[in-house]
């Protein structure tokens, strides 16, 4: 299919990015596009404007900064998941990084792309969730905070406000002895995840001190299982343990259902992988 014609301006700063947001509603922001150009493709998105991010140099950094990891949003997949900064001090982040799409799609693709277009079997979100990240939009009338739990509302459907770009993603740097891992059953025909599970320990002496666990292609959005992280604090780490925990993963949770995964079988994948991360995570943390 061919998209349906839209004007295209390629910005060099954030503030022109910006002002043409604020004057044109309907417009589109263009990040790594993966998910954009397909869906007009299909003529499931027409915007009237494309704004393109791509020059905005400034919008591309991996650093760490009074205790916070800070990622600029058009940072891509790859160099997240090359960064030796961030194997070193958060692995997470380059171990999702690294099951996201194809060499190609993680040259081009962002995580702030990746992000604010909230696909429901999208990797970044369970490991942001897990991470506790803070996610920081701007607009014309200043920036704000918003807390990730709170920033994927439903499907493709995000809190970010008309106007408003997500400019940067900050994530407290891990602190003690903390075990961190993403496991994911990938559909074999798109990548993506069937279900995905991001976890992030702290663990002193085999007892877990704190847990953060996000769980990604199960629902409308990716969440986190708060009976999972409870039946976790304060526990010693052993197989029963993990087990007891693991099975409630997908509690109160509407699962999505289509022709290569059931409803069921993605909630039975949800407690599987949500047991196998946890026990990586513990492994990791030793």
């Amino acid at each position: 299919m061919i998209a349906a014609q839209f004007d295209y301006v390629r910005v060099n700063t954030l503030d022109e990015a910006l002002t043409l947001l604020a004057q044109n509603e309907d417009a589109k922001i263009l990040a790594g596009g993966h998910s954009l150009i397909p869906a007009m493709k299909l003529r499931l998105a027409q915007p009237p404007l494309l704004i393109d991010l791509g020059r905005i140099k400034d919008l591309s950094y991996i650093g760490e900064e009074r205790g916070q990891i800070r990622l600029g949003a058009m940072t891509t997949h790859y160099e997240i998941e090359s960064s030796d900064l961030l194997k070193k001090i958060c692995p997470l982040l380059p171990e999702c990084a690294g099951h996201i799409g194809d060499v190609q799609v993680r040259n081009k693709g962002t995580i702030g792309g990746s992000l604010a277009h909230s696909d429901p079997a999208g990797d970044w979100p369970a490991a942001i969730i897990a991470l506790n990240a803070d996610l920081i939009a701007t607009s014309k009338s200043g920036e704000r905070t918003i807390k990730a739990d709170d920033f994927f509302v439903d499907l493709l459907t995000t809190a970010l406000e008309p106007g408003e770009i997500l400019r940067e993603i900050r994530i407290g740097k891990p602190k003690g002895h903390t075990g961190q891992a993403y496991l994911k059953m990938h559909h074999p025909a798109s990548g993506f995840a069937v279900v995905g599970v991001a976890a992030n320990l702290t663990i002193e002496d085999d007892v877990c001190q704190g847990a953060s666990i996000g769980i990604t292609g199960v629902s409308s959005k990716a969440y986190r299982p708060s009976a999972v992280e409870s039946a976790l604090t304060g526990a010693k780490l052993d197989e029963q343990t993990i087990a007891n925990a693991g099975a409630h993963a997908a509690d109160g949770v509407e699962a999505n259902g289509d022709l290569f995964a059931s409803a069921d079988y993605r909630k039975h994948l949800a407690e599987v992988y949500t047991k196998r991360a946890i026990a990586a995570a513990r492994d990791r943390a030793r």
